[in-house]
C-alpha cells in the first residue's frame, strides 16, 4: 500500500519525473501505447474514469480508477479521488495499491516537470502559479525538483484559499511567496506559469499578451474537454507541447479552439517524445505544454513510487 505520505518529497517527485522521461521516449518511439480512457459522465458534471495501460519493456501494467466530483472543493473535500492497481505482466499478481488522488497530483506535476526541463533555462527561478489546490501544490513540488525555484506568485478566486496556499509552500520550500489580487499580476513576467484550476469555462482565464516572451506555460487544463485556462492566441507564436497528438484533439480545450479558429494545425504540435529526443527544439521561444493525463503516465509513475518504497525500506 503507497499513500499520500509515501509520495511527499523531492525524491519520489524526482523518480517520478526521471521515469516519465524515459516512458515517454518509448511512446515516441513506438516501443509502448496508452489506451484510451473509458469516461462515464453523470450528474452535475460528476465523472468515472478507468485508465488502464501496460508497459511492456518495464513489464508492468496498472489500472486506474478515479472519480472527479467539482462540488467537493465547496464541501472541503478533494476534487478527485482513486485508486491504482500496478502489476507484474509476467505473473500477473498486483504488486502495489497507490493512492490514485495523489498519484494523480504527483504524475501531473511530473510530466509539467519534463516539459520545463525541456522548455526552460537552468537558472529560471521564477514560478506563477494559478490555482490553490492539491495540484498546485504538486506543481510548486514539482517545478522546484527540476528548477531552483526561488519565488512563487500565486492567485486563486478565493483569496483565502491563495493565502494557505502560500502559507503552506513558504512551510515547505522556504520560498518566497506573493498572493496576487489578479492572474495578470500573477504571470506578469514569470518565466514558468503552471495554471492548476477546475474551470468549466471557455473564457481563457490568461490572456495572450500578459505572458512574457520566451515564458514556458505549463497547462493542467479544467474539468470539462473544451476547458480553457491559457488564450488560445498564445499558441500563435509559441512551441505547442502535448503528450500525445491523438489524446489532445480528443481532451485539450486550448488545442480544440486553436485549431477551429486557424491559430495552428496538428502538425504544429510536437509531442513531448520530439522533445526529449532532440527532434523538436524551444531556442529561447515561448512554450506551452496542454496536458490531458494519459494512462501510460499513470503506470509509470506507478512504477516509480513502488521503487522508490522499496528504496526507502
Amino acid at each position: 500500500m503507497i499513500g499520500a505520505a509515501d509520495m511527499a518529497g523531492p525524491r519520489p517527485m524526482l523518480r517520478v519525473v526521471d521515469t516519465l522521461t524515459e516512458m515517454f521516449v518509448d511512446l515516441a518511439a513506438g516501443r509502448t501505447r496508452s489506451p484510451a480512457r473509458t469516461v462515464i459522465e453523470h450528474g452535475d458534471e460528476r465523472v468515472l474514469l478507468v485508465s488502464p495501460a501496460v508497459w511492456e519493456r518495464r513489464g508492468v501494467g496498472s489500472v486506474k480508477i478515479t472519480t472527479l466530483t467539482p462540488d467537493n472543493p465547496g464541501r472541503g473535500l478533494p476534487l478527485i479521488h482513486g485508486i491504482v492497481a500496478l502489476t507484474d505482466l509476467d505473473t500477473g499478481q498486483i504488486t502495489a495499491l497507490l493512492d490514485g488522488a495523489e498519484l494523480t497530483a504527483v504524475r501531473t506535476g511530473a510530466v509539467a516537470a519534463v516539459a520545463t526541463r525541456c522548455c526552460t533555462a537552468d537558472d529560471a527561478d521564477d514560478l506563477a502559479v494559478l490555482g490553490a489546490g492539491v495540484q498546485a501544490r504538486a506543481l510548486v513540488r514539482a517545478m522546484t525538483a527540476v528548477r531552483p525555484i526561488r519565488t512563487v506568485r500565486v492567485f486563486s478566486r478565493t483569496r483565502g484559499r491563495a493565502e494557505q496556499f502560500a502559507d503552506r509552500v513558504r512551510d515547505t520550500h522556504g520560498l518566497r511567496v506573493t498572493v496576487c489580487d489578479s492572474a495578470k499580476a500573477a504571470v506578469a513576467d514569470a518565466a514558468i506559469i503552471c495554471t492548476a484550476t477546475s474551470t468549466s469555462d471557455n473564457r481563457p482565464l490568461i490572456e495572450a499578451d500578459w505572458v512574457a516572451p520566451g515564458a514556458h506555460v505549463n497547462v493542467i487544463g479544467g474539468t470539462h474537454p473544451d476547458a480553457i485556462e491559457l488564450d488560445p492566441a498564445v499558441l500563435a507564436d509559441a512551441v505547442a507541447v502535448v503528450e500525445d497528438r491523438t489524446a489532445a484533439l480528443d481532451g485539450a480545450g486550448e488545442i480544440r479552439a486553436a485549431l477551429a479558429a486557424g491559430v495552428l494545425t496538428v502538425d504544429d504540435l510536437h509531442e513531448l517524445g520530439a522533445l526529449l529526443d532532440g527532434e523538436t527544439r524551444v531556442d529561447g521561444r515561448t512554450s506551452v505544454l496542454r496536458t490531458v493525463g494519459m494512462s501510460i503516465e499513470d503506470t509509470a509513475a506507478a512504477l516509480a513510487l513502488r521503487e522508490q518504497a522499496a528504496a526507502v525500506t
